[in-house]
């Protein structure tokens, strides 16, 4: 697994909308290890920036104005919900399951081994009862949905011309093999 990505849908029948739960202290435990290292607030910069990073946008690609507003806008304070002026349905949060060393990205190898394990989802909203946007109860006492986990792997696939140009999974070579002579 090289990525983890959480989804917060506001109903059973939202696919494409989902939102920014407004959570601090969130972090994810498996295989017995924290992502991201430190709990993090969802509002904050410093979260703000993992999204950016872990979204692979940095200075050659930018982000679009309605996920910087998904990732930094609030919707509520303390004592009252706020009126978002632009769509903040874009929301998603990225884990990598790499981590920075000596300024390179080290792959871990976050690895079951096939086995089934538990990952744990721990945080606690912002902000509590009337002025919580995304948690609170609605009119007919619903509740949201749990939030979805999507694993991501870096698969790579090999094309070439046999077969009429069908795709190849190619389990032989290792990628820098693959794309070394591409790059040469």
């Amino acid at each position: 697994v090289t990525d983890f990505c959480l989804l917060f849908p506001k109903d059973a029948r939202a696919t494409t909308c989902f939102e920014n739960p407004c959570y601090q202290n969130m972090q994810i435990t498996t295989c017995g290890r924290n992502f991201p290292d430190m709990p993090m607030n969802t509002l904050d910069q410093q979260f703000f920036q993992l999204q950016l990073n872990a979204s692979n946008i940095d200075l050659l690609f930018e982000a679009t104005d309605e996920f910087e507003d998904a990732l930094t806008t609030p919707r509520n304070t303390a004592t009252r919900r706020l009126n978002p002026h632009t769509d903040l349905t874009s929301f998603l949060i990225t884990l990598q399951c790499e981590r920075n060393s000596n300024g390179a990205l080290t792959f871990d190898g976050l690895d079951t081994q096939n086995q089934n394990t538990s990952v744990e989802l721990r945080a606690t909203s912002i902000y509590q009862g009337a002025t919580d946007s995304y948690s609170n109860v609605d009119t007919s006492g619903k509740r949201p949905p749990p939030p979805i986990l999507c694993t991501v792997h870096d698969t790579f696939w090999l094309f070439s011309p046999a077969a009429g140009g069908s795709c190849i999974y190619d389990t032989n070579h290792l990628f820098d093999e693959v794309i070394g002579p591409l790059t040469g």
